[in-house]
């Protein structure tokens, strides 16, 4: 099976492992960039077939380019969302672009006849907003949009799967839709630019951060985040379906130790030690960036992947094998001195 796909934000990590994925697999594929001045580098990198792969130009917040960009796809995989490394000075910074975008996305596929429509949403939609009651979390849990606790990112996702999921409902007419919930996404980089999750491993290579604190995130690698996503928009008979995709919990001093255990002298700058939650807390006071750190000390928030491995033959790599191929491409690209 093979045909035509849109696949939006395609500068963006996930997206171009799905991209080349698709073409390697027989697929076209067109794709959006907020800028077609980046279509040169994207093509660049992406290192796929340039006869099977189109660029246009669209971003979540306006409808020029979406009806250029998804005519003859049969299916769409809307990955394009914002992921700040930093907190908004207002959580709708990060709302509405991902809800708008999601539900134009939507309206869009359904005038061009698609087929299917996956969604690429996260973790921050399934496991947020219940403290510490519980650890593991599936495909029938959802962030707690209630606890003010709650931080702009994972609301932003939440707000935009549901939306997204009660649009289908109500007017998806014979859409078939499905989302993939990834967490933490770590493995090799096709370009310079950086996800958030990639930040981590970078400053804890370079020594920025002197301590670990108390906080953790279940890691998955970008191949098999990209594979989960070919998955869901090839496999027979999907519908309103959900995935969760992540490997297993590891706090931060865990991902240090690794580094740490696998690199020798080029983790020489990487921690050893645990911070204090009351030393966190006092950093907070005057960097309030940190106060969302502060807010996930102590929690737990593993994924139950069985879903997609007993459904769709999915497989994962390992965490060592995900977090040491992102320290691996930092040092090789250069981006990271050791």
């Amino acid at each position: 099976m093979a045909g035509t796909a849109l696949v939006t934000g395609g500068s963006g990590y996930i997206a171009g492992f799905l991209i080349r994925q698709l073409i390697d697999n027989g697929w076209t594929v067109h794709t959006t960039v907020r800028n077609l001045k980046r279509e040169p580098e994207v093509r660049g990198w992406l290192n796929v077939d340039q006869d099977k792969l189109r660029f246009f130009a669209a971003d979540l917040e306006h409808d020029a380019g979406w009806a250029e960009a998804i005519v003859g796809c049969s299916h769409v995989a809307h990955v394009a969302s914002p992921f700040p490394l930093g907190v908004p000075s207002h959580a709708d910074e990060l709302i509405v672009p991902a809800r708008e975008g999601a539900l134009r996305a939507l309206r869009f596929a359904r005038a061009a006849g698609v087929k299917r429509f996956v969604l690429t949403s996260s973790m921050a939609s399934v496991a947020y907003g219940h403290g510490k009651a519980r650890d593991l979390y599936n495909e029938a849990d959802w962030t707690n949009l209630d606890d003010p606790k709650v931080m702009p990112y994972p609301r932003s996702k939440t707000v935009a799967e549901r939306a997204a999921r009660d649009w289908v409902a109500a007017e998806g007419d014979d859409m078939e839709f499905a989302s993939v919930n990834p967490a933490a996404v770590f493995g090799p980089l096709l370009s310079d630019d950086l996800s958030t999750s990639i930040e981590l491993v970078k400053q804890l290579l370079e020594g920025k951060v002197p301590m670990c604190p108390d906080i953790g995130f279940g890691i998955i690698d970008v191949r098999d985040v990209a594979d989960l996503h070919y998955r869901a928009l090839t496999a027979p008979d999907i519908r309103n379906e959900r995935y969760v995709c992540s490997g297993p919990f590891l706090k931060m001093i865990d991902v240090a130790n690794l580094l740490r255990a696998n690199l020798g002298e080029k983790a020489r700058k990487v921690p050893s030690r645990r911070m204090p939650d009351w030393l966190l807390k006092l950093f907070a006071l005057v960097r309030p960036e940190l106060k969302q750190l502060v807010a996930e000390l102590g929690n737990v928030r593993g994924g139950d992947s069985s879903h997609a491995i007993q459904t769709l033959g999915w497989t994962m790599r390992t965490p060592e094998e995900a977090i040491l191929a992102t320290a691996h491409s930092l040092i090789e690209r250069g981006i990271v001195k050791v």
